[in-house]
């Protein structure tokens, strides 16, 4: 038990260390949360591109800057990463339905950026961490991004379910402004597993020692999924499968990076 809280310890510093920067930060909005961060390969392109929507249930507590060491790996191995930022709770605007409309739209404004980068449109794929992983499905779910696929990282995929746990003291119902019983079609219209099928493939990644977001819930989605793989990572805790310095890394970077980029 010592050396697994001290491995889950070690896995939370990357919240609090600095990202390397990216090579441009873009507004895709007029909102001071509604803003990306770009950053490119090498070479001319045109570069295979992750959509990357970071976590923290939903609230502004954390922002796009703890995903900028899992983006910047990415774009060594060859992908350009768009890390977006949006509105969450305790911003003007978060959670239901503002959350929803920043993802999307950053989501279409790739087709600004793409010609501008030299991203190659027809090559892209999102992925997203905790309740960025939520926010991923959806966005895959609402078919406004041509997606190869979506790999969402130990992700709320059944809201529902996450409610009746009440994680982290019942946000869900901060986040969608009410209980399943009160609002059934939010629940109905952002929860993952209740937008099945989802057309783009999914790699389902989550680690099984989780005591954030449950491995249980990706056990759940994927079993109700007939278009995705459950790919668990024994022992391994939440934040693991963002640090590229983890041992859970190689098996994150080759789900998002090898997909028939």
């Amino acid at each position: 038990m010592a050396v697994a809280a001290s491995a889950s310890a070690m896995s939370q510093d990357i919240l609090r260390v600095p990202p390397p920067k990216a090579d441009a930060r873009v507004s895709y909005g007029h909102g001071p949360q509604q803003f990306g961060d770009l950053r490119l390969p090498a070479g001319k392109g045109p570069h295979p591109t992750v959509i990357f929507i970071h976590g923290g249930y939903w609230r502004n507590t954390y922002n796009l800057d703890h995903t900028g060491h899992a983006c910047a790996a990415l774009a060594k191995a060859g992908a350009a990463t768009w890390n977006i930022e949006y509105r969450r709770l305790g911003d003007t605007g978060g959670g239901w339905p503002g959350t929803m409309d920043d993802v999307l739209h950053a989501g279409e404004f790739l087709r600004i950026l793409g010609p501008r980068y030299n991203l190659d449109l027809r090559r892209v794929v999102a992925s997203g961490h905790s309740a960025g992983g939520q926010l991923a499905l959806w966005l895959a779910a609402q078919m406004a991004v041509e997606l190869r696929g979506v790999i969402p990282l130990a992700a709320v995929s059944d809201l529902r379910r996450a409610f009746a746990l009440q994680l982290s003291n019942g946000v869900v119902g901060q986040f969608l402004g009410g209980s399943p019983d009160r609002v059934p079609q939010r629940y109905a219209a952002t929860s993952p597993i209740e937008l099945l099928p989802i057309s783009a493939p999914q790699r389902v990644i989550h680690g099984t020692a989780d005591d954030i977001v449950p491995f249980e819930i990706s056990e759940r989605f994927a079993k109700a999924s007939h278009n995705a793989k459950l790919i668990p990572l024994p022992g391994a805790g939440h934040f693991e499968l963002i640090d590229p310095k983890s041992r859970e890394w190689e098996t994150v970077r080759k789900n998002i990076i090898d997909w028939d980029f």
